[in-house]
């Protein structure tokens, strides 16, 4: 599915150019123009990973046509159900890709005849949805796919929208930037949104400072459809929230403030246990009542979104053991994140984040277990080998010491060096390493290839001394990063 939407952006079609797309924006648009008619068709690309259910469902929500990517080699898989029950939920055409046609084993023909049994009979079967043959390697027929969503849409939709209100539309995703701020990539599905209005996003509120475009280029203004990132909200808001823009910024400021109070309410509301007077006394005596509290930090708030929903999914067989997520949010790990798993006895765990200054001293003091992971499956694995009791030994990853980049030296032969200081524990040469910049993992799986201090070669450098570091290949190193180095030991599990 990659291939093809890069395929798409790449098309150069008449006084036309394709959109570029970046990591977060997630959507982007491009100039088409069939029988005369010159068309802006916007796409919002959304994961084919299975954790990624919600975000699936939400675009499909968002969207006015689903375009469904089939390979004619694999046929009919459960993500491909899952997002056409989707799109039909969602009560939205539908357009068939039946990718990969140029390779051997390429079967279009089952393809039809397997989507048939769900309900997508092809224009040529007597049904009414359109499918079209591509291959995304070789290039192959798309433009005949964009001519299909066009004419789909002439002849199912009245697609209008008013341009001269104030904007409202939709939050497709957002992430905490440095030096930016909240950043916000939104989709404008009425109105026209302005730089300098004052708009509301779910919980979050401010005036929009600036906008830019797929490629990142600054623009003044965005239409209806038009996808934009959006900077100058005071908080990062949840991915799927509508957005709306009032006239005054105080209007905006109590707008979120009502929906931050609602949400802390049901937030409330959520974290009391479900027990009954008739039950309370029984559950308390025989201690039937065992809950694993979850708070869930990660870098961006479809990912925190994923996570959740993946572990509200994990089935235990006796009822006795519950999970809640008592709380989620997006960027580095803070204090208040430890004061809240203090108070309700919660692990918190971390999804590409790392914890802010002193919080991890914080959270030893305290007593509360953070896990960090970068992939999904381990955090899945982990949490429900501890609700099921089979937990074994593991190995521990174990912190040797921190040191803080203070300069970087280029040099042809060795790549960059970072001139550091050790700010904790010992810097080994050899030892594992991940590199953090503001509280996000930039990089893990590094090795300290290299250490010295001045001109000599050192096997280990202690906290208060300065030294060179040397990570192999990887050269992104600014300064103001921390590399921490780590060892993994082996340790039975509670």
């Amino acid at each position: 599915k990659t291939r093809l939407l890069d395929a798409i952006r790449n098309t150069r079609v008449i006084e036309g150019e394709a959109g570029g797309i970046t990591q977060h924006i997630g959507a982007y648009q491009i100039s088409t123009e069939v029988e005369g008619d010159d068309r802006k068709l916007t796409f919002i690309d959304t994961p084919g990973h299975e954790a990624f259910t919600a975000m699936r469902a939400r675009g499909a929500q968002v969207t006015d046509i689903a375009l469904l990517v089939v390979a004619a080699d694999d046929g009919v898989m459960p993500q491909t159900v899952e997002a056409l029950n989707h799109a039909q939920a969602a009560n939205v055409p539908i357009v068939v890709a039946v990718n990969k046609i140029d390779k051997p084993e390429a079967n279009p023909e089952k393809i039809r005849g397997q989507l048939t049994e769900y309900g997508l009979v092809p224009e040529e079967y007597g049904g009414d949805t359109m499918f079209v043959d591509v291959s995304a390697r070789a290039g192959q027929n798309i433009q005949g796919l964009l001519e299909a969503v066009v004419l789909t849409a002439d002849g199912t939709l009245e697609l209008q929208a008013n341009p001269n209100k104030e904007a409202r539309g939709v939050a497709i995703e957002a992430n905490l930037d440095k030096g930016r701020g909240a950043v916000c990539t939104v989709l404008v599905q009425s109105g026209t949104l302005h730089v300098g209005d004052s708009m509301v996003v779910g919980g979050s509120h401010g005036r929009v400072r600036a906008m830019f475009d797929e490629d990142g280029q600054a623009v003044e203004e965005a239409t209806p459809s038009r996808p934009v990132q959006v900077l100058g909200l005071n908080s990062v808001p949840r991915a799927g929230d509508t957005f709306l823009v009032t006239a005054e910024e105080r209007t905006a400021r109590q707008i979120a403030e009502k929906r931050q109070a609602a949400d802390r309410n049901a937030l409330l509301a959520k974290r009391r246990k479900r027990v009954t007077l008739e039950s309370f006394d029984a559950a308390v005596a025989e201690g039937k009542i065992d809950t694993l509290n979850l708070i869930i930090k990660g870098d961006v708030s479809g990912a925190v979104e994923a996570l959740e929903d993946s572990l509200m999914k994990i089935e235990v067989a006796s009822d006795e053991v519950q999970l809640r997520v008592i709380h989620r949010g997006v960027g580095a790990i803070t204090q208040n994140d430890v004061n809240l798993a203090t108070v309700d006895n919660a692990i918190i765990i971390g999804f590409n984040v790392r914890p802010a200054e002193r919080v991890a001293e914080l959270a030893d003091r305290e007593g509360v277990e953070m896990k960090f992971y970068s992939v999904i499956y381990n955090a899945l694995d982990d949490v429900e080998a501890a609700l099921k009791g089979m937990l074994k030994p593991e190995y521990e990853e174990v912190e040797l010491g921190k040191a803080e980049v203070r300069e970087v030296f280029r040099s042809s032969k060795w790549g960059n060096i970072a001139g550091s200081y050790v700010t904790e524990g010992l810097i080994k040469r050899n030892a594992n390493a991940r590199l953090v910049r503001d509280g996000n993992v930039v990089q893990e799986k590094l090795k300290i290839e290299s250490l010295r201090r001045f001109k000599d070669d050192a096997v280990e450098v202690r906290d208060g001394y300065e030294c060179g570091i040397g990570l192999g290949s990887f050269n992104d190193i600014r300064e103001g990063d921390i590399i921490e180095t780590w060892e993994l030991q082996e340790k039975p599990r509670a």
